[in-house]
C-alpha cells in the first residue's frame, strides 16, 4: 500500500459518479484477462482500498453489473465509464486507475492473466508478469 497521499478523488467522465478515497491504496495491477479487456477495450489497470475508505459523493450514474460468481463491476450508466471491481464478501474494492484525478503517486506493480493477453501489444515495462492471479 502507498501511504504518501492522504486522500484521492475520482469519478466518471460526465460527473454522475464522484468519489473520494482516504488513506493508503495498493499499487496498480494490470489485468490482461478477457473479461477485463471486454469491459475496458484494453487491459484493466486498478488499485484498491478498504471499502470503508471509499466515500461516493455522487452516485446518480452508478450502476453495478454482476460479471461473475465472485464479483461485480461498477460503472456510470450515463457515460459508460468503468470505475470499480468489487468482490463479493471481501472488505476491499478495486478502483480503476484511470478514474482517479490528477497525480496519484501510484505505479504499476505487476501484470496478471498475461496468458490471456492478445497478440496486438507487448508488455515491456519490466514489471513482474503472472500467467494467472496468484
Amino acid at each position: 500500500m502507498t501511504a504518501e497521499i492522504k486522500y484521492r478523488t475520482g469519478g466518471c467522465l460526465c460527473g454522475a459518479v464522484k468519489f473520494k478515497v482516504e488513506g493508503p491504496m495498493r499499487e496498480v495491477i494490470a489485468c490482461h484477462c478477457g473479461q477485463c479487456r471486454k469491459t475496458t477495450g484494453n487491459f484493466f489497470t486498478a488499485t484498491n482500498s478498504h471499502v470503508d475508505a471509499v466515500n461516493i459523493s455522487e452516485d446518480r450514474g452508478l450502476a453495478w453489473y454482476k460479471s461473475s460468481d465472485v464479483a461485480e463491476r461498477g460503472f456510470c450508466k450515463s457515460c459508460g465509464s468503468n470505475l470499480f471491481w468489487r468482490p463479493f464478501g471481501r472488505d476491499y474494492i478495486s478502483i480503476t486507475a484511470g478514474s482517479l484525478d490528477g497525480d496519484t503517486g501510484l505505479h504499476i506493480k505487476e501484470h496478471i492473466y498475461v496468458a490471456d493477453k492478445p497478440d496486438w501489444y507487448d508488455i515491456t515495462d519490466g514489471k513482474p508478469q503472472f500467467q494467472v492471479w496468484r
